[in-house]
Formats: C-alpha cells, sequence, structure tokens
C-alpha cells in the first residue's frame, strides 16, 4: 500500500514484501517464483528429433476442427485469461528448442493478481502511464482525439499501458482499456467526494489499519490508492468467482480452498504457466461478433498494436453476460485458424538443436505449445502428475503410442481430462490434473497476499456493480459512465490520423 521506491522493480517489492511478511511470525522461507512442481522431464530413449516432432504433429492434427460449438462460458472469458495471465506472468528468456530451467527465469510480472498490468509501479515510478495535470493528477492516461476509447499512445502508436502484451488484439485492448476507464470514473467520484466516492473509500479501507493510510500513506497517492485497492479487491473476487468457475470444476477450486496441495511450490510453476493455464487456446473461436446486428470478423483480424479506429470499439455485451457469445468447450478440439498463423506471427521454422522444423508445422499452435514443453521447460507429462496427485492416469493416446512414445505432454493431457464429464455431468472444463494446478496457483496467489480479498471474509462486492458483480456487470458501468470522466480530453495521448 506504500509508495513504491524508486528505483524498485515489480519483483523488487514484492520481494520486499514477502519478506517482511515472512520474516515476523511465519517459519516458511519465501516462496520460489519459477520453478517444478514436480521433476524436470527430459528427452530420452533413441527416437529422432524428427520422428518426435512428427509424432506431437499426428496428436495435434486430431484437434482441428471446423465444428463451433459452444462451451460454458462467455466468449470474452478467453480475453480476460489472457488479460490475467500477462497479470501474473512474463517470462522474456525461454524459447521453443532450447533448453531452460524454470528457476532461472526472472519473472517481470509481480506473481500477485495486483494489476500492475494497468498500473505499472504507480504515479511516480511508472508516470508516463499517467497524466500530469492538476486537475486529473493520478488519472491514467486514456484515449485519443481520434478514438476516445483506445488506449492511450505515444507518437510512434504504441500504447502507454503496464503490458505492451494487452494491444496484441482489440478484445484484451479493450478489456485493459475497461480497468483503465474504471479507475478514472472512481477517481472522478472520489474526488467529487460523492455517495460512490465514499463508498470506494469506505471498501478500500476495509482490513487496512488507519494508521496506513494516515500516517504511512503519502497524502497526494490517498484517492489514488485508495480506488486501486478498490479495484484489485473485485478483480480478485472475479477471477475466483467467475473467471475459475467458469473454466475450472468447482470441486477443484473448493478443494484448493481448503487444502495446499502443493505447500512448498514455486509461485508460478512451469507445469501451469507453459501447460495447465494455456487451456485457453483451445476456446478460441475462429471468429467474433463486435457489435450486435454486425457480420463476425476474423480472429486474426482482430490484430491489434496500433491506433485502432473507432469501428473497432466492441459491445461488451457481446462478450460477457446473458447475450454473449461463448468461447469453445476447453477439451482436445482447437479452431482450425490456430492451425495456420499468420505471417505477421509466424513466418519462419523452428530450431531444435540441429533439427529444422519447417514452416506449416510451425504454425500450428497446438504443435508449438507441446514442443516448449518437451523441448524448453521439459515439464513432466500429465501421467507423471497424475501419480503425484494420487490420481488414476489417462492412457497415452494412439497417435503417441503407435510412435513409441508412452507419455502425454502435460498441455495436451489436461485437455484430455476436460474432455470427460464433470460433477456437473457435462465436458467442458478442467478438472484432475489441469483443475487442481490451475485452482491451486490462484488460490495460492491469493493466500500469499495477506491483501488480498481472500483475506478479507466480510468482504461484499459493491452494490453499484448490481445486484451480482461479473465482468458483464463491471463493463456495463464502465460503459455507462466512461464518458463521464473529469476532463477527460486531458487524458488523451496519441498520433491524429489524416
Amino acid at each position: 500500500m506504500s509508495q513504491t521506491a524508486h528505483g524498485m522493480s515489480r519483483y523488487d517489492l514484492f520481494l520486499c514484501e514477502c519478506l517482511e511478511h515472512h520474516a515476523t511470525n511465519d517459519p516458511r522461507p519465501l516462496p520460489q517464483v519459477f520453478g517444478y512442481l514436480g521433476h524436470p522431464n527430459p528427452v530420452t530413449g533413441n527416437l529422432s528429433k524428427a520422428h518426435i516432432v512428427d509424432a506431437f504433429d499426428a496428436l495435434v492434427e486430431t484437434m482441428r476442427t471446423d465444428t463451433v460449438a459452444d462451451g460454458p462460458a462467455d466468449a470474452g472469458m478467453t480475453f480476460f485469461g489472457q488479460f490475467i495471465d500477462h497479470d501474473i506472468t512474463l517470462d522474456t528468456t525461454s524459447a521453443i528448442g532450447t533448453a531452460i530451467d524454470p528457476r532461472s527465469i526472472r519473472n517481470v510480472r509481480t506473481p500477485n493478481l495486483d494489476l500492475d498490468c494497468v498500473y505499472g509501479d504507480g504515479p511516480e515510478a511508472s508516470n508516463h502511464l499517467y497524466s500530469h495535470d492538476d486537475a486529473t493528477r493520478n488519472f491514467l492516461l486514456f484515449g485519443r482525439k481520434d478514438n476516445p476509447y483506445d488506449l492511450a499512445r505515444n507518437c510512434k502508436g504504441t500504447a502507454l499501458i503496464g503490458d505492451f502484451r494487452n494491444d496484441e488484439n482489440i478484445i484484451v485492448s479493450q478489456i485493459q482499456g475497461a480497468f483503465i476507464c474504471l479507475h478514472n470514473i472512481l477517481m472522478t467520484h472520489l474526488k467529487d467526494e460523492d455517495d460512490v466516492g465514499h463508498d470506494v473509500s469506505n471498501c478500500a479501507q476495509m482490513g487496512v489499519r488507519m494508521a496506513v493510510w494516515d500516517k504511512i500513506m503519502p497524502p497526494k497517492l490517498k484517492d489514488f490508492e485508495q480506488v486501486r485497492r478498490f479495484i484489485r479487491l473485485h478483480y480478485q473476487w472475479l477471477v475466483l468467482n467467475e473467471f475459475l468457475p467458469s473454466f475450472v470444476e468447482q470441486e477443484d477450486i473448493d478443494h484448493a480452498l481448503a487444502h495446499d496441495i502443493f505447500p512448498d511450490a514455486p509461485m508460478m510453476p512451469a507445469e501451469f504457466s507453459v501447460a495447465a493455464f494455456r487451456f485457453g487456446h483451445a476456446t478460441v473461436q475462429p471468429e467474433y461478433v463486435l457489435r450486435h446486428g454486425e457480420a463476425p470478423l476474423d480472429l486474426f483480424a482482430l490484430r491489434g498494436f496500433g491506433p485502432r479506429d473507432p469501428g473497432a470499439t466492441i459491445e461488451m455485451a457481446q462478450f460477457f453476460g446473458k447475450k454473449a457469445q461463448h468461447a469453445l468447450p476447453v477439451g482436445t478440439k482447437m479452431a482450425k485458424t490456430l492451425f495456420e498463423l499468420p505471417d505477421n506471427i509466424v513466418n519462419s521454422g523452428l530450431m531444435w538443436g540441429a533439427h529444422e522444423i519447417d514452416i506449416p508445422q510451425a504454425k500450428k499452435l497446438a504443435l508449438r505449445n507441446i514442443l516448449r514443453d518437451r523441448t524448453a521447460m521439459q515439464i513432466p507429462s500429465g501421467q507423471q502428475m497424475a501419480h503425484k496427485l494420487g490420481l488414476d492416469p489417462i492412457a497415452t493416446p494412439k497417435e503417441l503410442k503407435d510412435r513409441h512414445i508412452d507419455k502425454t505432454p502435460l498441455w495436451f493431457y489436461c485437455l484430455q481430462e476436460a474432455d470427460k464429464k464433470g460433477a456437473d455431468k457435462k465436458p467442458g472444463k478442467l478438472k484432475g490434473v489441469g483443475g487442481k494446478i490451475v485452482a491451486s496457483v490462484f488460490v495460492r496467489l491469493l493466500k500469499e497476499d495477506p491483501q488480498s480479498v481472500l483475506h478479507l471474509h466480510d468482504f461484499k462486492p459493491w452494490s453499484g456493480f448490481g445486484e451480482t458483480c461479473t465482468m458483464a456487470s463491471v463493463m456495463q458501468f464502465v460503459e455507462k459512465h466512461r464518458d463521464h470522466v473529469k476532463d477527460r480530453e486531458s487524458l488523451y495521448c496519441g498520433p491524429e490520423q489524416h
């Protein structure tokens, strides 16, 4: 909650906070950030690299589908998951074909659900994200003259946001923008000292000693920190109570809340970041409707990384809520679009040692996921993780077994599990190994953060978001109030298009 020290990265600040938390009365050591839940699983045996790649290619070809099926989750949850992933992890070092020990990776994101992808290091250390005008001090920059709903951008069109990846497509870009707008809306209410502002302040102060606000907090940052904490608490609530249940069996979430099944695990295990949490790739639709009544657009027509045209502004109701499109179910089928990644994403082959993987294979997202597992991170197989968790393992797929590979890459294994009926008698959600890994990592992130919503047992979402706090209701609130931000045009930043 205190002011971020200059010269300290978010990672360094996280270390300091954890050390302070553990140094008082908690004898446990500081949790490692990256590492394994199990043991490294290097490629062994006499099979050639060409044979192994072709076997994995045969497996992923069974995933390709033209059939578009509705899963249980709203379509927007796929992209909210992308946003969450960018909030908790950024590995800039591992690459397909190059073996790396995950324990050596430095995470550029704090492994907390703290929205540092929105806020950076705060107004002082990341002041390029914030307004410098007195009237809108501590407001986040947002919008351009040519498009008031676009992200703020520099003269080259690069988004001014805490994580550049949140501009990679126009859907996750607008989820990022919605959280920025929410901050500015609530800052406006706090400065106006109206009823909403008082609600924000009261909620933000839950579970925090008054001395923090009155003696430790710099007065010029008090309003900002209250809004940031208010939004963080509701964001964490949404992750735990809507995002996770959309994709993970509830019994696995409940088990994670009641039991720590990986007590000595790293905060961001490779089995999670490289395999289990990449389930979202299987939920991507080949095309999406941006606004009611319009024709759907191909997934790769939605790319970002540049000024967004006003005509590409989405209606959030198309992605969250009762009338929203749906994500594909979690499972072993993927839209064929993801087997032919465009040239602007993949335009060359891959190398695994001396073996060259050709461009058609390199363009298959599913194959890239498996190769990152086996050639770079070398994480445990699905069967190995099932044995570790005391679960009955699923048999190795025929496409691998016929080619003398007897263990299933963990990413595919988690999708296999999701094909089976769960407690609700329906397939389409993570369960078993995948469910337990994903649920336990998120719950542990919240448990290890002493300021998280999980430690506020009396927390109830703000009634201003509606009778039930959901992504749909929060997005509806933002769309309704984003034009009523204080001195809104002073927050615009970006190149004008002529």
